[in-house]
């Protein structure tokens, strides 16, 4: 994984990510004492501050990842994922890092925000926000924030007409992606 820019919080600060979808904003609290490492990457990643290679040219860049990539999986009653920069779950960043799992963070509500991975070690760029409580879960992906306004339009975002492999008919875009402290 790159190094690059890191906020610091200050004491009785919030990191917040604001996903601003052509459905609506959601916003999520980061959990940067907790899972420090998966937090850096993916303000990293959001911000332009680190290097990740270009899935068609195969370069190095250092830009934006997620602004404008989609919503490429979207399951009623469950989550909505994105982050792949290829648009189908296949694609990252280039590399992978390991998992932060804490054992008193758990799934146990509606909102949460987690790396989406392949398995142990493989998160990369791929995230995703759950609609319900998926204690299934558990112990196998990396939360690293939580909803505090929007879950509405995860819920909608779930709820579009879908083609096969879950992908929407009509695509859920991710316009901006927004790092930003909070009291």
């Amino acid at each position: 994984m790159g190094t690059g820019c890191y906020q610091t919080v200050n004491k009785g600060e919030k990191l917040m990510v604001i996903f601003e979808t052509t459905m609506g904003n959601i916003s999520c609290r980061l959990f940067e004492k907790e899972a420090p490492i998966t937090v850096k990457n993916f303000i990293g990643l959001a911000e332009g501050n680190i290097e990740w290679a270009d899935p068609k040219t195969g370069e190095k860049v250092k830009k934006r990842f997620y602004d404008g990539l989609i919503f490429h999986r979207v399951i009623p009653n469950f989550m909505i994922q994105g982050g792949c920069p290829i648009g189908n779950g296949t694609g990252g960043p280039g590399y992978q890092f390991q998992d932060e799992i804490v054992p008193a963070i758990t799934f146990d509500r509606p909102g949460k925000l987690a790396m989406a991975n392949a398995g142990p070690g493989t998160n990369g760029s791929q995230f995703f926000i759950t609609h319900i409580p998926t204690p299934w879960l558990n112990g196998h992906h990396t939360i690293f924030g939580e909803v505090v306004e929007g879950q509405d339009v995860v819920v909608a975002i779930g709820n579009v007409q879908k083609e096969m492999g879950d992908k929407p008919l009509t695509p859920v875009i991710l316009k901006k992606v927004i790092i930003r402290k909070e009291k």
